[in-house]
């Protein structure tokens, strides 16, 4: 089965951002050899798994969805990059590459969206008189996991994380 791609149209069945083609170029740019030895279904299941990843961004997007039945988040009105107004039949091509580039990690076989360790309560420190008990930091922190990704899509993040903001500027 073929992947479908979303073009900017909003369609209601779209599984990703990126082509297996936009992928191989973008790979073979960087000089990312392992997705080129990947089977083709290989690398449609990897999209598919960073698009699924990037619906945590959901309440991170600026602006809002143009289509209520869309697939995916994108494409979007109400977004401003730099100052410019994007247009609301497209999807970024940074959204594209950061689609990419976790499909890439997902190809890999890391996991993209594991069930995080919270911790598991381990005394760091126990001292008896009187009652000091101090634990080990839990230092998995799922909103800083693809620091690069981030920085990628940090033009596409409303103010303030959420999508419900706007920028007010004084006269």
């Amino acid at each position: 089965m073929s992947i479908v791609i979303e073009t900017g149209a909003g369609l209601v069945d779209a599984e990703s951002y990126a082509s297996v083609a936009a992928a191989d170029a973008r790979c073979a740019s960087l000089g990312i050899t392992a997705w080129a030895a990947l089977a083709e279904a290989d690398k449609e299941i990897a999209l598919r798994r960073a698009t699924l990843f990037m619906v945590t961004y959901r309440t991170r997007w600026a602006g809002r969805r143009v289509h209520q039945h869309q697939a995916l988040d994108w494409p979007r009105y109400n977004v401003a990059v730099d100052g410019f107004i994007l247009l609301s039949t497209i999807v970024p091509a940074e959204v594209v590459n950061a689609c990419i580039d976790l499909a890439v990690r997902a190809g890999s076989g890391e996991d993209l969206l594991p069930d995080l360790d919270t911790g598991s309560n381990a005394i760091k420190k126990d001292k008896t008189g009187p009652l000091e008990t101090e634990y080990f930091q839990n230092t998995t922190d799922a909103r800083e996991r693809f620091v690069a990704v981030d920085a990628l899509l940090a033009p596409y993040f409303g103010s303030a994380g959420g999508g419900n903001s706007i920028k007010v500027t004084r006269a």
